[in-house]
């Protein structure tokens, strides 16, 4: 970093985008693997967000993988554990991002807290991953190894629909803005 200021206001520009981005990516990140209403994102935060995330998308994924009653109360129990788990750690972070800004928007940024908010951003990222694999782990344990087939090759093509939808959407709100008057 101390060569980047060396360089002057490019130097400087330049950090702050850096800074800027990290401190997104990591925001995003997190909030990407923590369950959320409506979300339906990709990759694990599918599984809380999605089917895996209770409620009928759940029942019916564990139906059409042929769980039993059993089965999907102990998926259910072991889901909400998680979800409880994820929410109370996103609300004992909830901070990070008001404190990355705060670093940002300073009239005089300083690296060492940008990269001590980074650093705590991370970590919170981490322990929700640490936590949505050990769910994951616990419901491997409940389901047989073909139950497991079935939901992966189910959540696969969902997530070939959803790339599909999203593919759409952008080419339609780019013709749209191809049309548009400047």
């Amino acid at each position: 970093m101390s060569q980047t200021l060396a360089r002057g206001p490019r130097g400087m520009k330049l950090m702050l985008m850096s800074l800027l981005v990290a401190a997104s990516s990591a925001v995003a990140l997190s909030a990407w693997a923590q369950p959320g209403p409506g979300h339906h994102g990709g990759g694990p935060g599918m599984m809380w967000g999605g089917p895996m995330g209770g409620g009928r998308g759940m029942d019916r994924m564990l139906s059409d993988v042929g769980a039993s009653d059993a089965q999907k109360a102990q998926i259910r129990q072991i889901m909400k554990s998680a979800v409880d788990d994820l929410r109370a750690q996103r609300e004992q972070n909830r901070g990070l991002h008001d404190r990355a800004m705060e670093v940002f928007t300073a009239p005089n940024v300083d690296a060492n807290a940008a990269e001590a908010v980074r650093q705590q951003m991370l970590q919170q990222h981490d322990q929700a991953s640490k936590r949505m694999t050990q769910a994951m782990l616990e419901v491997s344990r409940v389901l047989t190894p073909e139950q497991r087939a079935k939901m992966a090759e189910r959540m696969k093509q969902r997530g070939e629909q959803m790339r599909e939808r999203m593919q759409q959407h952008r080419s339609e709100r780019g013709a749209g803005a191809a049309s548009q008057p400047k």
